[in-house]
């Protein structure tokens, strides 16, 4: 694969993306910690620092992780649905640097998005006095970079061989199942049946398991894990972004245009 090519698609990838209006989401989350600030102490007189701190940090994932689902399933069939996949397998550019080029593109706005997010998250903090660890905050806001960026290698996965819906549909199946693969083996266990266990066994392994990327709980306690398990579970994602693409441009490639 040419480093230059792949660069071009992921800079073509990361302008398109913001010309859709994608950090509109920075607004919406810039209105929602306001409006947390505001409402939230009169609701919970004891515990609304903490509930800040979780709050900031789900929202700064789940409007990524919504943000990540729509693009990222578009961002292969919506040249195929256009017709416009002919211009590019037309051009110098093989499918498998394609396929790489637009993972970089929105791996770069995902970290724009989640870097922005988490800066108006701690300037609110600031601003409104709550103390915060601000360190393991960081942590917390990187890790959850690495998810959403496995997130859109399992968007564009889908959308290689179905239609927009049908992959938003199941990148969203396996983002919740991911984070439940751990509850589904004690499931399995639970049932003391032979064929489930070895069914939520196989799922357990097949599917990413997301709870390892989650550090927000701890991470508003000012602990996350030691710095062997953060590169190791770094390097997990690592692996299964390069994987989950592996997939994606074996089913590309076979597919006639």
């Amino acid at each position: 694969m040419n480093l230059r090519r792949i660069l071009t698609v992921a800079t073509n990838v990361y302008w398109e993306v913001i010309r859709d209006r994608i950090l509109y989401l920075i607004i919406i989350f810039a209105l929602l910690m306001g409006a947390s600030v505001r409402l939230i102490p009169e609701l919970a007189a004891t515990t609304e620092k903490k509930i800040i701190l979780d709050i900031g940090l789900a929202a700064i994932g789940i409007l990524g992780l919504i943000a990540t689902v729509f693009v990222a399933t578009g961002l292969v069939n919506k040249e195929i649905e256009k017709r416009t996949v002919y211009l590019l397998v037309a051009k110098p550019i093989s499918r498998a640097e394609l396929i790489v080029g637009k993972h970089l593109g929105l791996s770069a706005v995902l970290a724009v998005l989640v870097a922005a997010m988490t800066v108006i998250y701690l300037a609110i903090l600031t601003l409104s006095r709550i103390p915060y660890p601000l360190g393991s905050i960081l942590i917390a806001s990187l890790f959850i970079w690495f998810e959403l960026c496995l997130m859109a290698a399992v968007g564009i996965l889908f959308g290689v061989f179905s239609s927009s819906l049908l992959a938003s549909l199941l990148t969203f199946g396996v983002y919740f199942m991911g984070h439940s693969t751990r509850d589904l083996v004690s499931l399995g266990k639970l049932t003391k049946n032979p064929g489930i266990e070895q069914l939520m066994m196989g799922l357990y392994l097949v599917l990413p398991d997301l709870a390892r990327f989650n550090l927000r709980n701890d991470a508003v306690y000012g602990q996350v894990p030691y710095l062997a398990g953060l590169i190791t579970d770094a390097g997990y994602g690592l692996l299964y972004v390069v994987l989950l693409l592996s997939i994606a441009i074996a089913i590309f490639s076979r597919r006639e245009f």
